[in-house]
């Protein structure tokens, strides 16, 4: 006799979902039938962390608001209709939790979740402490600054989208019932800011302001680094004001171009980018020729220090515009442990030139080697891709 299945326990039901490790077969599951649908939530508990689609640049051959995400295990792409993220002057500046962090031409900073269309205004980029002054009757010089020297000079709206802010890394998800703080990168003076939920405005973190190269939230504090490999530990979280603390202050051969922080299995790891220029074009292209990685020994934590790793085992690293991130390749068909996947988060040293060809790619740890990937699906060169990791909260 045939078994009908839309008659299952509901505790059953949702003891089956509670096992799904996939967004998009949790997504499946529930459309099976009404009543699978009624017995679990619109959004899972506890899905593991999911592997990042990469979102593309936008595309000639596209609908223009569509988003293009590519799917490594599948090799497929996807497309999602998402205007807040790719009309006309968007920039993207991040990647964190599965949000990303979308400038324009105007002040707003906005978090936006590309799975659930989810919004989250972050303060105004007029309300960053060296912002002397906005006003959009100044056209052309929009925004009045103050340099480190103290000295005032103006921007326009394009600069300060295109410049203003590197990148912006999120504590947590927005949707936290604990709130969260996002840390931002200013790309020319290299200063660190930070606001917590509810927050009007931006708070610079004194004595940070050379540690711009990456930061990463990683035991409740923000690490944040400089080319050098020096480490200073960002604690933001207090109600006082926000403390600074070098922990790894004389580093040796750990001098890169670029430089990511990763929580890797617990430990802090560190990735250092190399690039060249690459002169067998017409035109003069950056390209990434190797990477090493060194991860935070603890034994004397008097004097920690960096260790170099020749083999990441299982992991794999995903670095760029995103909070860098470190996952199992066993837990992902059609992916490859040991290596570093790359996407070029520098566009503006190859902005005339790129024309679609991404520095991105595969780095094997194991032989040193670099595959070049994703082009294929880039018919444009802006945005530069970037890593997103699905989540449905």
């Amino acid at each position: 006799m045939a078994v009908d299945w839309t008659q299952l326990p509901p505790e059953l039901v949702e003891s089956i979902s509670n096992n799904l490790t996939t967004y998009a077969d949790y997504l499946r599951f529930r459309v099976v039938c009404r009543s699978w649908r009624s017995s679990v939530p619109s959004t899972p508990n506890n899905l593991p962390p999911q592997l990042p689609w990469l979102m593309l640049p936008k595309s000639r051959h596209r609908r223009p608001h569509s988003a293009a995400f590519f799917n490594l295990s599948s090799n497929k792409v996807y497309l999602i209709n998402l205007p807040e993220a790719l009309s006309h002057g968007k920039r993207c500046c991040g990647s964190s939790h599965g949000w990303l962090v979308i400038l324009d031409e105007t002040p707003s900073l906005l978090l936006l979740n590309p799975l659930t269309r989810s919004k989250f205004h972050l303060p105004p980029i007029s309300t960053f402490p060296n912002v002397l002054r906005f006003s959009y009757s100044e056209i052309g010089r929009e925004y009045a600054l103050r340099s480190p020297s103290g000295e005032s000079y103006t921007q326009n709206l394009r600069q300060i989208r295109d410049s203003f802010v590197k990148k912006v890394v999120l504590s947590s998800s927005p949707k936290e019932s604990n709130g969260f703080v996002a840390l931002a990168i200013l790309h020319e003076t290299g200063d660190l800011a930070f606001c917590k939920s509810g927050d009007q405005t931006w708070t610079f973190i004194e004595g940070a302001s050379s540690y711009s190269e990456d930061v990463i939230h990683y035991n409740s504090s923000f690490y944040a680094v400089n080319k050098y490999g020096v480490v200073a530990v960002c604690d933001v979280g207090g109600s006082t004001s926000p403390s600074v603390s070098i922990i790894i202050e004389t580093p040796t051969q750990v001098g890169a171009d670029m430089q990511y922080l990763v929580s890797s299995k617990d430990d802090l790891v560190l990735v250092s980018r190399y690039l060249e220029i690459d002169y067998d074009n017409s035109e003069e292209l950056y390209r990434t020729v190797g990477f090493n990685v060194f991860r935070l020994d603890w034994s004397d934590e008097d004097e920690p220090k960096w260790d170099k790793v020749n083999d990441l085992g299982d992991q794999m690293l995903f670095i760029g515009k995103n909070s860098s991130l470190s996952l199992s390749a066993s837990d992902f068909p059609g992916c490859v442990g040991n290596c570093i996947y790359f996407t070029d988060d520098y566009s503006e040293l190859n902005y005339e030139s790129v024309f679609g060809e991404f520095d991105s790619g595969i780095f094997c740890l194991s032989d040193g080697t670099i595959e070049r990937k994703w082009n294929s699906h880039c018919t444009d060169y802006w945005p530069t891709p970037i890593w997103v990791s699905p989540n449905p909260f």
